[in-house]
């Protein structure tokens, strides 16, 4: 009887978990992403935008921008595959939401503390280009194609930067779980002094710095956004997509951001930790001090989006294969040399 209400409990506990990162933070990401972030970069350009619906600084309008994509009609070109082109925008949507199940917000906050969570994050991050490939050649339009075929060699160029990124905190923490990446912050010191912890960007900066480069290329975002572009490609994949099945790219999108963000968040600036905090109260913080670090992650990928022009295919490439995949692997050798070292 023990071990049944043992397994009920647990049972419990990961159904509660699983609807929290499938529910509510894709939700904040939408919800924080589109009004919060986009609202900030109107002000800094003094592009105010839609400014009057709901009275304070239009909050309606993202609850009028949903209205607008669920009444519009669900079309499918003629010659589309019906089935593979509805389920698209769902495998995109999906593999953003598996990248949560790991990402620790307190102690005891995490859905599944993997041991190989970095390994995870990074693989189920990478599902979406199958979705986008989908979108493409279910769309039967010769422009779609050509966008999903930029955005899947766009993608798995920078995943190799994003990798590399990645690799130097995890030599240097000596684990793959995020969950341990993050304990080993907060227990560090820096020459003996243990008032912030040890946050990774101190030593892993040009790693930090790859990172939200190529992040901002994984999520087609400026100046990356060439899948997208729409002085060419009319919108690349997504152009025959309408109402809600359109709304489901741009869910991914944001939701995908805001992942990413944590997860940099997460490796790179101690992620829920916070100095001589533990245990109960870790948990209780845990999850705001992550909000305000992912936060401001996001912010600097806005600010990039809203403030460079849009690169050509080949600067793209060049730009990964010349330059930031030499500078990954010269970030892992040295880390390795200093972690032998000291």
């Amino acid at each position: 009887m023990l071990q049944l209400a043992v397994d009920i409990g647990w049972g419990w506990t990961l159904a509660f978990k699983t609807v929290l990162v499938l529910a509510v933070v894709p939700l904040a990401a939408l919800v924080l992403g589109y009004t919060f972030l986009l609202k900030m970069m109107s002000h800094m350009q003094s592009r105010l935008g839609p400014m009057d619906p709901g009275g304070f600084h239009g909050w309606f309008q993202l609850v009028g921008d949903g209205i607008k994509f669920l009444q519009k009609e669900d079309v499918m070109p003629a010659e589309a595959d019906r089935r593979v082109f509805a389920i698209a925008p769902a495998v995109v949507v999906i593999s953003t939401f598996l990248v949560f199940v790991v990402v620790p917000t307190g102690p005891k906050l995490v859905v599944e503390n993997l041991d190989v969570g970095v390994f995870y994050a990074l693989a189920v991050s990478s599902l979406s280009v199958i979705g986008v490939l989908m979108a493409g050649w279910a769309s039967a339009n010769k422009f779609a194609l050509l966008g999903a075929l930029r955005a899947a060699a766009q993608l798995i160029a920078y995943e190799l930067p994003l990798l590399l990124a990645v690799v130097g905190v995890v030599v240097q923490a000596g684990t793959m779980s995020l969950q341990g990446i993050v304990h080993a912050q907060q227990a560090g010191s820096i020459f003996g002094w243990h008032g912030i912890g040890f946050p990774f960007i101190l030593t892993q900066f040009v790693g930090f710095l790859l990172f939200l480069v190529a992040s901002q290329a994984e999520l087609t975002q400026t100046p990356f956004d060439m899948p997208v572009a729409e002085s060419e490609l009319v919108a690349g994949y997504m152009v025959e997509y309408t109402g809600f099945r359109f709304l489901f790219f741009f869910i991914g999108e944001f939701g995908t951001a805001f992942a990413f963000a944590a997860l940099a968040a997460t490796l790179f600036l101690g992620g829920w930790s916070l100095p001589w905090v533990h245990g109960a109260a870790a948990d209780l913080l845990g999850i705001p001090v992550l909000f305000a670090k992912l936060m401001l992650v996001a912010f600097l990928m806005f600010w990039v989006r809203f403030t460079y022009p849009r690169l050509r295919e080949d600067q793209l490439q060049s730009l990964a294969w010349k330059f930031l995949i030499p500078i990954g692997l010269a970030n892992i050798l040295v880390t390795g040399i200093f972690k032998v070292a000291f």
